[in-house]
């Protein structure tokens, strides 16, 4: 079954750039990666670019209304994500705990909906 891997993190509490902190978390996405992509189950896997970047597009009242950041106001921003091919909920949700993001933000496990 396929599963993504939702990657919630708070960016002001994520290692600053160029901080050993930074390295070492950076290694550990390599190392993940390298992981699944050895068990022949990872089908994507993205980091996005900060909240800074982002852009929100709503319909309201027939209109559309564009507007700077993200979707909703929240401590934790989606960072990134991981499409596993997993055997099961418990191999995804092993996996899941090994995102280095896990240590400061959250991982959302969320099964496809196969059409």
């Amino acid at each position: 079954m396929r599963y993504m891997l939702l990657i919630y993190t708070d960016e002001r509490a994520e290692p600053k750039d160029g901080t050993p902190e930074q390295m070492k978390m950076l290694q550990g996405y390599g190392a993940f990666t390298e992981e699944v992509n050895k068990l022949g189950i990872s089908e994507s896997s993205e980091r996005l670019r900060p909240i800074a970047d982002a852009t929100t597009v709503r319909i309201r009242d027939g209109k559309t209304v564009v507007t700077d950041g993200p979707f909703a106001e929240t401590r934790e921003q989606l960072g990134g994500y991981y499409l596993l091919n997993c055997k099961d909920l418990d191999q995804a949700i092993a996996l899941a705990a090994k995102i280095p993001g896990a240590e400061f933000g959250s991982i959302e496990v969320r099964p496809i909906f196969e059409m």
